[in-house]
């Protein structure tokens, strides 16, 4: 059965790293939403007489947030559409949030879970320490607005409900917390499958 696993988590937590190292083992397509939306988000906001590196603020959230989600998962059901498994990265915090979300996105390609095997790995650490040292030792541009309001963006790292009617051993919580140690990422391919 075709794989859609979803790997999310707060800026910091490792989404990204660990997803990218199961789909370099496993060899499956992958389609993170910060890369897909980059090229777009930055031309947008220039074009607003705004900052492109903002990922944060209210104004990139109305003129960017929902067209990286549509990016993301068009391209991501295209691939299960096709049979190939997908791996998606991303905050997804409204679609978590909504129940009917995720039959709503496989509906697009005449799909259900039923028939596409999804996961959902939440990504997280064990403190707000870690993920502060995580985002300031990465140095990136687009994590300026994070750490200059720590204590408003800090709320919201803690680990939420993923509402979507799966099975309780469809949603793993993975504490990223230290190294990303063989022995966490055979646990990690277990748990896809």
């Amino acid at each position: 059965m075709r794989k859609l696993v979803f790997f999310l988590g707060g800026a910091g937590a490792g989404k990204t790293t660990v997803a990218k190292e199961l789909a370099k083992r496993r060899r499956t397509a992958l389609f993170d939403m910060d890369t897909l939306l980059r090229p777009a988000a930055e031309a947008i906001m220039t074009q607003a007489g705004l900052d492109p590196n903002d990922r944060d603020s209210e104004h990139y959230k109305s003129r960017c947030r929902d067209l990286g989600y549509r990016l993301t998962m068009d391209a991501a059901l295209e691939n299960v559409e096709l049979g190939n498994d997908a791996f998606v990265i991303g905050p997804f915090t409204r679609e978590t949030e909504d129940p009917d979300w995720l039959a709503r996105e496989l509906a697009r390609i005449g799909a259900s879970i039923s028939d596409v095997s999804v996961k959902v790995v939440f990504v997280a650490l064990s403190d707000a320490g870690l993920y502060r040292e995580r985002i300031r030792t990465r140095g990136s541009e687009l994590d300026a607005w994070k750490l200059e309001n720590w204590e408003a963006f800090s709320k919201s790292l803690v680990p939420r409900s993923i509402r979507w009617p799966l099975p309780e051993s469809s949603i793993l919580y993975f504490d990223n917390s230290g190294e990303l140690s063989a022995d966490k990422l055979a646990h990690l391919e277990r748990f896809i499958g």
